[in-house]
C-alpha cells in the first residue's frame, strides 16, 4: 500500500513470481489458508464469447465495443463444473472467488485438502497466498504535514479550499470550468478501507445523487466498506469530495465503485489476488478508470518477496491483472511507490504493468518529491508515466476534516479524477489514446526520464492538442473567479477571510450576516483595501447556515457559509 508504514505503497517490498510461492513450506495440516488454484483449461464451459451478456454488464460490453476490443476466451468465466469438483472434495474447501482472466479460483482449505485439489486432473497448479490468520486492528494514522502557503487565484481557491493547487496544477479547475467534472464516468477505487465516506459532508453528494453505485469487500467478504483503514477514505476524497467553499476533488461528479482489497495487518500475495478479483469486477461492471494507491514489493515470511528484476510487468499477480485490465479498455492509474529515498528506490507492482499510468509525486511547484519511486521497469520501460501533487497534498479524514499528507498514494487519485474528466471531454478516444494524449502533452513529453516520466499533464494543454480549432482558455474563466469568497467554510471560532472580487476592492465596504430566515445577525464596516484577501471576525454565531453580504454603493456580492 501507500502510507507511512511498511504496508503502504512504496513502503512495502515484494519479490518472486506468484508461482514460486508454491515452493514455500506447506502450511501445517489443519490450518486453513487461501490458495490460488489454476485450472488446466476452459473446456466444456457453458459460456461463449458470442454471448458476453451472460458474464459482462451492458456497460462493460459497450466500453469494449466503442474501443473495438473483442471478447476473448480469456474473458470467459471459470467452468462451473470445475468449481463444483473442487467444492465436493473431502475437507470442505471453500471457493472464495474465481478469476476469469487467470482461469483460477481462490480456495480456502488446509494442506491435506489442497493436496486433494492439486491431484484433480482439471488442476494445473496451486500457490499459497497467505501464511497467517491475524485479527483486524487499526493501522497507524497517516503522518500529517503543515499547510502550504496560499497561491494562485484566491477567489477560486476559496471555492476549492486546500484542494485548489493540486487540482489547478493539472488543469482540473479549468476542466471544471469547461463543464467536465466526470459526469457519467465510472471510477473504481481499490484500497484498504473507506471509514466515514458515508458520513463526511463533502461526500454526501455521492449518496444524494446516487453516484456511489457499488461497494465490494474482497478481504472480509460482503459489501461493507465503511470500516478498516482510512487510507481509502483519504484517496477517494481527492477525487470525489464536492463541497464548494471547503474542498472540491478532481472528478466531483463521477460515479464510484469502492473496493477493499488490502489488509493492512499483514503482507501476503492474497492481497494481489484480491486486486485481481476487484479488477475483474470493475471490468464486468463497466468501470472506465481504476485508481489504485497500493503497491507490492516485499511480503511477510514465509511468503517469498519480489526482487527488482520481477518489476517487469509480467511477474507480480497485480501487475499481470493490471495489464489485462488495460487490454479490456480501462485506464488503470496506479501510484508509483514511495521508495525513492530508501534502499528499494524503484517502482512497485502493479506500477510496473504495461499500458497503464504509473503516478509519481511532486510538490506544489512541480518539483519531484524525494520519496517518489524511480523507474525504469526492470525490462527498461520508462516509469513512472506521469506526475501529480503528492507532497503536502490535501485529503479528507474519516471525520471530514481536511489535512495535508505525503505519498504517491495521493498523487494517484488526484490524477485519476482528471483522467476521467479528460475522457469525458473526449469520449471517442480509446483508453490507450487517453493515456497517449496526456503523455504526449505533459511537461516532460520531449525529454521523459525515470523520475517523473513524461511529467505533469495538463487538461487544457492535452485538450487543445486534440481540438486546435476550438481551444480552451489556459486559465479558469468561470464566474466564480469574480465571485465573493469566504474561507474556511464551514467556519469555526477563529477569524474568517473574505476573498474580494475586483469591483469591491479599494473602497469602504459594508458587511452584513443574515441567518436562514433573512434576519441580520451581524453587521460591520470594513476599511478600503486594495488586497484581494481581507480578514474579518463575524462575532459569536450559533451553529447553522448563513449568508455573508458585502456591498459598496450599488455593488453587492453574497456568499453562503456554515457556522459549526
Amino acid at each position: 500500500m501507500a502510507l507511512s508504514t511498511r504496508k503502504w505503497l512504496g513502503l512495502a517490498l515484494l519479490a518472486g513470481a506468484l508461482e514460486l510461492l508454491a515452493a514455500a513450506p506447506a502450511a501445517a495440516q489443519g490450518t486453513v489458508r487461501r490458495h490460488l488454484v489454476y485450472f488446466r483449461d476452459k473446456a466444456g464451459t457453458p459460456y461463449s464469447v458470442t454471448q458476453p451478456q451472460a458474464f459482462l454488464s451492458a456497460r462493460a460490453i459497450a466500453r469494449r465495443t466503442k474501443q473495438g476490443i473483442a471478447v476473448l476466451p480469456r474473458d470467459l468465466p471459470v467452468n462451473p463444473a470445475y468449481v463444483t469438483q473442487v467444492k465436493n472434495l473431502t475437507g470442505s474447501p471453500q471457493v472464495v472467488y474465481t478469476s476469469r482472466w487467470f482461469n483460477a479460483a481462490v480456495v480456502a482449505c488446509d494442506s491435506v485438502t489442497l493436496a486433494r485439489i492439486t491431484a484433480l486432473p482439471i488442476v494445473r497448479s496451486a500457490a499459497t497466498l497467505n501464511r497467517s490468520q491475524q485479527k483486524f486492528s487499526p493501522a497507524p494514522a497517516p503522518v500529517q504535514v503543515p499547510p502550504v502557503a496560499a497561491r494562485g487565484t484566491l477567489a477560486t481557491r476559496a471555492q476549492y479550499g486546500p484542494a485548489y493547487q493540486q487540482d489547478r496544477q493539472i488543469g482540473a479547475t479549468a476542466m471544471h470550468d469547461a463543464g467536465f467534472r466526470g459526469d457519467g464516468m465510472h471510477i473504481a477505487v481499490f484500497d484498504a478501507g473507506f471509514p466515514g465516506v458515508n458520513q463526511i459532508p463533502a461526500m454526501q453528494p455521492l449518496f444524494q445523487e446516487n453516484r456511489l453505485v457499488a461497494t465490494r469487500n474482497f478481504v472480509d467478504g460482503g459489501k461493507n466498506v465503511y470500516l478498516r483503514n482510512s487510507h481509502g477514505t483519504n484517496c477517494v476524497s481527492a477525487i470525489a469530495a464536492n463541497q464548494a467553499g471547503f474542498y472540491i476533488g478532481t472528478a466531483p461528479k463521477a460515479t464510484f465503485h469502492l473496493c477493499i482489497t488490502e489488509d493492512v495487518n499483514s503482507e501476503h500475495p492474497i492481497e494481489e489476488a484480491n486486486w485481481l478479483a476487484a479488477a475483474e469486477y470493475a471490468d464486468s461492471a463497466g468501470v472506465d478508470v481504476i485508481s489504485s494507491s497500493l503497491g507490492y514489493t516485499t511480503f511477510d515470511a514465509p511468503s517469498r518477496s519480489y526482487t527488482y528484476a520481477a518489476m517487469n510487468g509480467r511477474t507480480a499477480i497485480s501487475s499481470r491483472a493490471a495489464t489485462v485490465a488495460a487490454r479490456v479498455g480501462m485506464v488503470v492509474v496506479s501510484a508509483a511507490g514511495n521508495e525513492g529515498n530508501n534502499f528499494w528506490r524503484y517502482i512497485s507492482a502493479p506500477a510496473d504493468a504495461d499500458s497503464i499510468i504509473s503516478v509519481a509525486a511532486v510538490d506544489s511547484m512541480g518539483n519531484k518529491a524525494g520519496f517518489s519511486s524511480f523507474g525504469p521497469s526492470a525490462d527498461g520501460r520508462i516509469k513512472p508515466t506521469l506526475a501529480a501533487m503528492g507532497q503536502a497534498a490535501a485529503v479528507l479524514s474519516p471525520s471530514g476534516a481536511a489535512f495535508r499528507g505525503n505519498g504517491t498514494s495521493y498523487a494517484c487519485p488526484v490524477l485519476a479524477g482528471m483522467v476521467a474528466g479528460f475522457w469525458q471531454a473526449n469520449p471517442t478516444l480509446t483508453a490507450q489514446q487517453v493515456i497517449a494524449a496526456l503523455r504526449s502533452t505533459a511537461s516532460q513529453a520531449n525529454n521523459p526520464d525515470n523520475s517523473l516520466g513524461y511529467g505533469i499533464p495538463n487538461f487544457v494543454t492535452a485538450y487543445n492538442a486534440l481540438h486546435p480549432t476550438a481551444p480552451l482558455a489556459a486559465t479558469a474563466s468561470s464566474p466564480t473567479a469574480e465571485a465573493l469568497g469566504l474561507y474556511p467554510n464551514p467556519a469555526g471560532e477563529g477569524a474568517l477571510t473574505l476573498v474580494l472580487p475586483q469591483d469591491l476592492r479599494g473602497q469602504p465596504l459594508t458587511l452584513r450576516v443574515l441567518d436562514a430566515r433573512g434576519a441580520v445577525v451581524a453587521q460591520q464596516r470594513l476599511s478600503a483595501s486594495t488586497s484581494s484577501e481581507v480578514p474579518v471576525r463575524m462575532g459569536r454565531l450559533a451553529k447553522g447556515a448563513y449568508t455573508c453580504e458585502v456591498s459598496a454603493g450599488t455593488t453587492r456580492r453574497t456568499v453562503k457559509f456554515v457556522q459549526q
